[in-house]
């Protein structure tokens, strides 16, 4: 390539790059800045304090407990819906009758707001008068408060996000598999390899791209769950369903501790660098060429 179209690449991307620049980059620097004072976000009096915030974190047990949380729902959530979206996707690319409305039917969650299904989700879950507990009383079952503890709220949640999600990874693992080119399954079977070994060990080498593509997007995704948590249970009960990035929330806007706030965020894009740099390197080794 001369120097002459490495130029116009160059331009090309130069817009990218600004908006990376304007909504990240100087965001995080700011919000880097900030959390090294105590600030109630609305005040010009912003006291300089170090790490302070940051060593409040280590005595924070909403933090630790957010925390854990977070991890429930980005790996819980990743799990199901690599799971559930390749299943999916293996199911509709058989040929049968009605298969692009089943498509449409199992991509249609992940259309809806994170927020607005969140909304849904509570009048099914709901102690009083959930759609739920009215189909269990037709059976003579009692009425059960399905968030009244953290651990089912947590689980709760993670299985929505999942089943939300799962039509974006089986777009995702769809448009890998119709890239395999039959003639790799047609080798296999006449080897003598079974439907289990073709899959294992044709498929799913070759999937690998798609695989990484979607743990990627779905871990971090999950990592920075907030709108579901809103409407669905408020971080209860006691803020044991929250995440960390609804807890950066509430901490800025209800408990007006910006700086605090800050911190925490800055926890969370490090906890999310941490984790998802070495997966990707790792799902990117397994990725092979055909």
């Amino acid at each position: 390539m001369d120097k002459r179209k490495k130029g116009i690449l160059l331009s090309l991307s130069i817009p990218a790059f600004l908006l990376i620049f304007i909504f990240m980059i100087v965001p995080l620097g700011n919000a880097l800045r900030v959390s090294f004072f105590k600030w109630n976000g609305f005040s010009q009096n912003m006291r300089f304090i170090g790490l302070e915030n940051y060593l409040s974190l280590f005595s924070d047990k909403v933090f630790w407990r957010s925390t854990a949380n977070t991890f429930v729902y980005g790996f819980g959530s990743t799990l199901l819906q690599n799971i559930f979206g390749l299943s999916a996707a293996l199911f509709v690319n058989k040929q049968f009758k009605g298969r692009n409305f089943v498509r449409l039917i199992l991509y249609m969650p992940i259309m809806i707001s994170g927020v607005i299904m969140g909304a849904i989700q509570y009048y099914i879950f709901s102690y009083d008068n959930g759609v739920l507990n009215n189909f269990l009383n037709l059976f003579g079952i009692e009425d059960i408060y399905w968030m009244k503890s953290g651990v089912g709220s947590v689980l709760i949640i993670t299985l929505i996000n999942s089943w939300q999600a799962m039509g974006f990874c089986m777009l995702i693992y769809l448009a890998g598999l119709q890239n395999i080119p039959k003639m790799y399954q047609e080798a296999a079977r006449l080897d003598g390899a079974s439907k289990w070994q073709a899959f294992f060990k044709v498929d799913i080498p070759l999937l690998m791209p798609a695989i990484t593509t979607a743990v990627i997007t779905n871990l971090i995704g999950g990592f920075k769950l907030y709108d579901i948590i809103v409407t669905l249970t408020n971080g209860g009960p006691n803020r044991k369903s929250l995440s960390l990035s609804y807890y950066i929330s509430l901490l800025y806007f209800n408990d007006e501790k910006a700086g605090y706030s800050s911190a925490v965020g800055i926890a969370l894009f490090v906890i999310i660098f941490i984790v998802a740099v070495p997966i990707n390197r790792y799902l990117r080794s397994k990725e092979v060429e055909f």
